[in-house]
């Protein structure tokens, strides 16, 4: 702990995720000694983390990013442990690209993707469990809503291409109704109808620029007999 101002501050949190049952867990480090496992580590190491305390042993995190005291977010591909300014285009990590225009590039400052004592908050995830965790690995976190695609639905639950997916659509309810959620490529007996319509229409009318194309070459062969004679 940093004493400042009467107050203490923590030297650094850990975001902890469950990616099995989708629960997350923020810890506060006290002790600099407990964090001398992270650093110099880099974005996508697996560390062993059984130092941390008794409830810890057999659990191995993988690190995915994080921020340091300013705020400002760990990079995947940059090798340092320090803040760099890069050329960031619209839609890259660091760099939202609020106001930019196509093709357009700011500078931006990120920090490199070695974990130094200057981070705030480290984002991880468990590759192995060990004992149970209150609140990380002893609970399951319902999701609000379900995937939305069709396929991944049927991938979901192991459902057959007869079956109806509407029945099958997972999200919250809001006063005590269910509304009903639209399906990413569906395929509904009113879809296949408009298909077939749509295909006959494409049909007649390229049937009627045949027969308007034959029509317009008969009258320039008789034009061209005419002329001839």
């Amino acid at each position: 702990l940093i004493p400042y101002f009467n107050k203490l501050i923590f030297l650094m949190k850990l975001n902890i995720a469950n990616p099995k049952n989708g629960a997350q867990k923020i810890i506060d480090i006290e002790n600099e000694n407990d964090l001398r496992i992270f650093f110099d580590k880099k974005i996508t190491n697996e560390i062993d983390v059984s130092t941390l305390g008794e409830e810890w042993k057999g659990f191995i995190l993988k690190i995915t990013g994080g921020q340091d005291k300013q705020g400002f977010p760990m990079k995947e591909g940059v090798l340092s442990n320090k803040r760099v300014k890069l050329l960031l285009s619209k839609g890259v990590s660091g760099c939202r690209g609020f106001g930019m225009k196509k093709g357009e590039k700011v500078r931006k400052s990120v920090r490199g993707c070695f974990v130094s004592p200057e981070i705030a908050v480290l984002n991880l995830i468990i590759i192995k469990e060990g004992k149970e965790i209150n609140g990380l690995t002893d609970s399951k976190v319902k999701s609000q809503i379900g995937p939305k695609r069709a396929g991944k639905i049927r991938k979901m639950f192991r459902l057959s291409k007869g079956n109806d997916l509407r029945k099958y659509i997972v999200q919250t309810k809001k006063d005590g109704k269910k509304p009903f959620q639209k399906i990413q490529r569906i395929i509904t007996p009113l879809s296949l109808q408009r298909k077939r319509f749509l295909h006959s229409v494409k049909k007649k009318k390229k049937l009627l620029i045949q027969k308007i194309n034959y029509k317009n070459m008969e009258k320039c062969y008789s034009y061209i007999i005419n002329e001839v004679n």
